[in-house]
C-alpha cells in the first residue's frame, strides 16, 4: 500500500514521505491515527504543502539546534501540578505539560513528539526531562513540578 506520511512516524519517515507499508498496517495504524493519508495523483500534490509546515516546525541544522539545547539547558522550568500529601501528583505530568511549561517559562516553542519523560512523573520535586532536537542533539531541560496551591 502507497501511501502519503502526514506526520513523523518513528522508524518509517517524516511528513510528506511517500512510503509503501503493508496493507493492514496502512489501512489500520497509520490512516486512522491521521499519520499518513492514501497516494494519488491528486494527493500527490499536497506533498510540498506538507513539507513546507515540516520545514516551518523543524530546527533548521545542527547550529540552530545547538543554540535552542543552550537556551533549554539555561531554564528554570517549574510546572504546577494538582498534588495530595506527600508530593505524590493527581494523575501524572504529560508531554504537553512540559511543552507549555517551558513556553511559559519564556523558552522556544518545541515539538511535544520530541520530549522524552523519563518514565512517569508523578511526584514533586525536581525532573530533567530531554528533547531530542535534532539527531545529533539531545538537550536535557530540569523540570520542577510543584504543588498547585
Amino acid at each position: 500500500m502507497k501511501l502519503i506520511l502526514t506526520q513523523e512516524v518513528t522508524g518509517l519517515g517524516l511528513a510528506g514521505d511517500v512510503v509503501e507499508v503493508a496493507d493492514g498496517y496502512g489501512r489500520n495504524y497509520l490512516i486512522p491515527r491521521g499519520s499518513a493519508i492514501n497516494w494519488s495523483k491528486g494527493a500527490e500534490k499536497q506533498i510540498s504543502q506538507i513539507k513546507r509546515a515540516r520545514d516551518a516546525r523543524e530546527i533548521r541544522g545542527l547550529d540552530h539546534a545547538k543554540e535552542i539545547k543552550a537556551e533549554l539547558e539555561n531554564l528554570s522550568v517549574t510546572l504546577a501540578a494538582r498534588a495530595g500529601e506527600g508530593g505524590k501528583l493527581f494523575g501524572s505530568v504529560t508531554q504537553a505539560d512540559v511543552v507549555s511549561a517551558v513556553k511559559s517559562a519564556g523558552g522556544p516553542l518545541i515539538d511535544k513528539k520530541r520530549v522524552h519523560l523519563p518514565g512517569h512523573i508523578k511526584t514533586t520535586g525536581a525532573h530533567t526531562v530531554t528533547v531530542e532536537l535534532h539527531s545529533d542533539v539531545i538537550a536535557s531541560v530540569p523540570v520542577t513540578v510543584a504543588a498547585a496551591q
